[in-house]
């Protein structure tokens, strides 16, 4: 079936763009990106050795790009480069604004380049006074506010290292991530506003740094006037100008944590140059970020957008952070803050974009959104009704770019392309300098068949290592284990001859084999949740006499309740949009789904509650007391 064609760029618009700049100084054109992109991953010297030049990397390159360029992993990236990554963040030193912070309840904070500049040194020589060295870690328990960009920016300046997770982790999940790290520092606030709902933290605070006996000081932001504010007294500090410490190239950034819900998460160590020219290039050249652009991005500080988006500040825009419920005070509270703030790139979840188009929103009628230039989508597949929706009801001239990546590598495999047009259903391109591929099981490469979504040669962002993992044994497992020298972390996807973008099916660790024949639940999730009363869904493979059997569990919308008719609809949606092999076995309804704390459907966890197996680290979910929904359930006895 022809793909659909939703829009594309007109010829103005590829003469301004960042990419078509950069192509020209390497003699390719618009029309010619599937060359543009085999040149970048066949030279990999030249590509990103011109990526530091085109983005204005600051610090010392030195002479060698990448060392063993065909042992993966082992291969290092600029081997002789000294940086710093706060100083590339805060090249800009002007009245230009840099960050506008905005809460659920309409309190608005902003603060020039110049003036985050100042708070940032200031709060460097705080925890240098506190004896924070190089390679220490800083953890942060925040949300997201100008704080916790300055706090992080502070620790980087020092070579320190950042971590953090949002204040909805409870007590268990921040022991689990900061206490295999060993902070010497806890930045934390005393508690945080979601959907109108006050919570007080402190209590939760104080066992946490209690327990971890590195942490020798904690660093209060008063959000709700429950602690004296340390921010309030670092401020009054004189301090004017960063202490840049450049640093080699793989020297560690940022702890991040995998979901972690099979056992405790993984502490993925990312290195300071690999994750600055890693964002930088998909910043400039494929998001097309200008520095009069105002980039939003819908996050929390426990999910690496956050730390995707912050990396922003590199190309001098204006971020716009916001903290709280995206449906509150009113279910259009994001889309209000496009025209409050005009917003030209806005980000969020797939499943945002699914959640206004089944409450019938349509910000073309009720919004301006004249500085609305480009929408970004990640989190989980893009379905092709909310394609659709998008140039129907939000904005028909807007360019649509669907990526998809990871906390893995901190950045995207596949993403937009700002030459190209924007198909139904499809994210538009692999990312530049990555070798991606789709591989069947024997590991050939497939083409319009779905199969695993590889990397067969190495990038600036691959994990410098996991924390305490000598021998790098944990990170081979999780990446390499399953294909030779090639990097795979588990997403179901195809590759499409005639467009040359990518489709991501869901978890491969999800994948559904019914009789042997593999279905990517976000296959399923597109028909079912396309049915006005149905909230969500979540499916699973049940071991099942031999062989494994469909089960689909629904969330009804509110008001409406699940009877026969909402399963024979279901069952006749997805037999004819899919295949027969799709349709549920079994379909239960059910309250609510648990829900990782980044926001994603926890498939894992819900599959092992239905076999009687246990799920190691359920507080690596928001919402751990919904798996008692799926425990001994009559409906799957037989």
């Amino acid at each position: 079936m022809a793909s659909n064609l939703l829009w594309k760029p007109d010829q103005d618009q590829i003469d301004r763009r960042n990419l078509t700049v950069f192509a020209k100084q390497h003699g390719f054109t618009p029309d010619e990106f599937p060359a543009l992109h085999e040149w970048s991953i066949t030279s990999q010297d030249s590509f990103w050795s011109s990526v530091w030049s085109f983005c204005d990397i600051v610090g010392d390159p030195g002479d060698t790009v990448i060392t063993d360029p065909d042992t993966f992993p082992g291969s290092r990236w600029f081997p002789q480069a000294s940086l710093n990554f706060s100083e590339n963040l805060l090249r800009y030193d002007d009245d230009h604004v840099a960050l506008v912070a905005i809460t659920e309840q309409g309190k608005r904070v902003a603060m020039t380049y110049t003036e985050l500049r100042i708070e940032v040194a200031k709060f460097a020589a705080e925890l240098n006074d506190l004896g924070v060295e190089t390679g220490d870690r800083v953890a942060g328990w925040m949300p997201n506010v100008i704080e916790t960009v300055i706090a992080m920016l502070g620790t980087a300046s020092l070579g320190a290292v950042w971590s953090s997770c949002s204040p909805d982790f409870g007590v268990e999940g921040a022991l689990d991530r900061f206490g295999q790290i060993k902070p010497k520092v806890l930045v934390a606030c005393d508690g945080y506003t979601y959907n109108g709902k006050t919570y007080d933290i402190t209590g939760n605070v104080d066992n946490v740094a209690k327990s971890i006996g590195s942490i020798q000081h904690v660093i209060w932001c008063s959000l709700l006037g429950l602690r004296n504010d340390g921010f309030r007294e670092i401020r009054k500090r004189t301090e004017t100008m960063p202490d840049f410490r450049r640093l080699p190239f793989d020297h560690p950034l940022f702890v991040m944590y995998s979901s972690g819900t099979t056992g405790k998460p993984k502490c993925i160590v990312h290195g300071a140059g690999g994750t600055l020219i890693q964002h930088t290039k998909e910043h400039v050249l494929h998001c097309d970020l200008q520095r009069d652009d105002m980039l939003f991005f819908f996050t929390t500080c426990g999910w690496m957008m956050w730390n995707w988006l912050v990396s922003g500040l590199a190309t001098g825009c204006t971020l716009i952070l916001y903290e709280g419920s995206p449906f509150h005070p009113t279910s259009t509270a994001l889309i209000d803050l496009i025209d409050e703030e005009a917003i030209s790139l806005f980000g969020v979840g797939a499943k945002y974009i699914a959640s206004i188009e089944k409450a019938g929103i349509e910000p073309k009628s009720s919004h301006d959104l004249s500085s609305l230039r480009a929408i970004f989508s990640t989190g989980s597949p893009l379905t092709h009704e909310s394609f659709r929706y998008v140039y129907t009801s939000f904005k028909s001239d807007v360019w649509l770019a669907s990526i998809s990546g990871g906390t893995d590598l901190i950045s995207c495999f596949v993403l937009g392309n700002p030459w190209g047009g924007v198909y139904e259903g499809e994210i538009q391109a692999p990312g530049l300098g990555m070798a991606v591929d789709v591989f069947s099981d024997d590991a050939s490469s497939i083409i319009d068949t779905k199969g695993e979504l590889v990397c067969t040669r190495p990038f600036p962002s691959t994990p410098i290592g996991f924390w305490n993992d000598p021998g790098d044994v944990l990170l081979r497992s999780a990446y390499f284990d399953r294909y030779p020298q090639t990097w795979a972390h588990g997403d179901f996807a195809e590759k499409k001859s005639v467009t040359g973008g990518f489709v991501i099916h869901g978890r491969s660790d999800a994948v559904l084999n019914p009789g042997g024949v593999r279905i990517g639940t976000a296959e399923i999730y597109r028909q079912v949740e396309s049915i006005d009363t149905v909230k969500e869904a979540l499916c699973i493979g049940q071991e099942w006499d031999g062989d494994t059997r469909v089960v689909l569990f629904v969330v009804m919308q509110d008001g409406r309740s699940f009877t026969q008719e909402t399963a024979a609809m279901i069952r006749t949606k997805v037999r004819e949009n899919t295949s027969p092999r799709h349709v549920p076995s079994r379909i239960v309804a059910v309250p609510d789904i648990p829900r990782t704390l980044s926001g994603k459907i926890a498939e894992i966890a819900v599959r092992e509650v239905v076999h009687g197996r246990p799920v190691r680290n359920s507080s690596a979910l928001a919402n751990p007391d919904t798996l008692h929904y799926f425990e001994s359930l009559e409906e799957l006895q037989s």
